[in-house]
């Protein structure tokens, strides 16, 4: 297993099975998750390279993040976290739970490789 691993959760199926497909042939291997709580357990069980996360305003996903970066287990772990929602609070409130890099849904797929390339630069 030379392939690093990548945990992602996504709610949308069709963009999420998308994004699995694309990190897959950038050649990670991946762990999708069905729901954002099991994230820190995963991330330390698992030791993944990049954990890429949907989180939504009103579906949360923020003390998951939060506690992934508590743990000093898996707080080296960059999130790239992606959402249709783009006001100023929202996006403060990520990266105040700590997400390292935060993508407009609609153009995570097209800039995965960058976005990749940028939050494994950033640890």
């Amino acid at each position: 297993m030379s392939e690093p691993l990548a945990v992602v959760f996504y709610s949308n199926l069709l963009p999420g099975s998308r994004l699995a497909s694309c990190l897959k042939d950038l050649g990670y291997r991946v762990h999708a998750l069905r729901t954002l709580k099991g994230l820190e357990k995963v991330c330390a069980d698992e030791k993944p390279l990049v954990a890429v996360v949907e989180i939504a305003p009103q579906k949360g996903g923020f003390p998951e993040i939060t506690a992934l970066r508590a743990n000093p287990a898996t707080g080296h772990i960059p999130v790239i976290a992606f959402s249709g929602a783009h006001d100023k609070e929202f996006q403060s409130a990520a990266r105040t739970a700590g997400v390292s890099l935060l993508a407009a849904s609609t153009a995570v797929l097209e800039q995965l490789p960058q976005l990749l390339d940028q939050a494994l630069d950033l640890t």
